[in-house]
C-alpha cells in the first residue's frame, strides 16, 4: 500500500482553499490601513483650500489676520493717508519696486495689491519667520520718528516693513514680505486663488 492511498484528496483540497481565503482577508486587513494612508487626511486638505473672508466690517487703518495653510495673512484696509505715504518711504527701503519679492504678478505696482486700499500679505517676517507686529502709527519715536511712515515691525531682530509690505534698508530681513496668491469680489477676500 502507497503513502497515496491514505490521503484524502478532497479533505486536501478543502483544506488548502480556505487557508488560501483567511490567508487573502489577512493580506486585505494589512493592505487596507497601510493603502489609506497614502490619501491625505481631511484637516491636510483642508490647510490647502482656500480660505473666503468677508471684509465689508473692517474700518479703515484696521488690521485683521486670516489663517491660510498655517500662516497668518495680515488683511490691512489702507486710508488715502497710507497710500500717500507709500511714494514718501521709497528712498528708506531695500527693495522699493518689489524687483526680489515674492509676489503675484497682478500685484507688481506701487501699492504691491489688486485693490490701492486692500492690502494683504504673508504675516511672517522673511529674516527668521517671526510674526511682525502691526505698527500703524506715523512718526512712532521707537520706529525711527520721521523716518516711520506706518507699517509692521518685527520685535525678534527689529526689522521694519512699510504699509505695502516692503522691507526697509538696514534692518536683518532681506525681502519685502510674499503676498499670497488671492482675489477680490466686492467685499469677499479669496486667498488660495486668483
Amino acid at each position: 500500500m502507497s503513502q497515496a492511498e491514505g490521503v484524502n484528496v478532497q479533505r486536501r483540497r478543502v483544506l488548502i482553499a480556505s487557508t488560501a481565503a483567511i490567508g487573502a482577508a489577512g493580506v486585505a486587513a494589512v493592505a487596507t490601513p497601510f493603502v489609506r494612508s497614502w490619501t491625505p487626511s481631511a484637516k491636510a486638505e483642508a490647510a490647502g483650500a482656500a480660505v473666503t473672508q468677508d471684509i465689508s466690517s473692517v474700518e479703515d487703518g484696521q488690521m485683521i489676520v486670516v489663517k491660510y495653510r498655517g500662516k497668518p495673512i495680515f488683511v490691512v484696509k489702507r486710508t488715502e493717508d497710507m497710500i500717500g505715504t507709500l511714494e514718501s518711504v521709497k528712498p528708506l527701503l531695500s527693495d522699493p519696486d518689489s524687483s526680489a519679492s515674492l509676489q503675484p504678478e497682478y500685484c507688481v505696482n506701487p501699492t504691491r495689491s489688486l485693490e490701492p486700499g486692500i492690502l494683504v500679505v504673508e504675516g511672517v517676517c522673511t529674516h527668521l519667520g517671526c510674526a511682525p507686529n502691526y505698527r500703524p502709527d506715523v512718526g512712532a519715536a521707537d520706529l525711527g520718528g520721521n523716518d516711520w511712515y506706518g507699517g509692521f515691525f518685527c520685535p525678534c531682530h527689529g526689522s521694519k516693513y512699510d504699509l505695502a509690505g516692503r522691507v526697509y534698508s538696514g534692518v536683518p530681513a532681506p525681502l519685502n514680505l510674499p503676498i499670497p496668491e488671492y482675489s477680490m469680489d466686492g467685499t469677499i477676500l479669496t486667498v488660495g486663488e486668483a
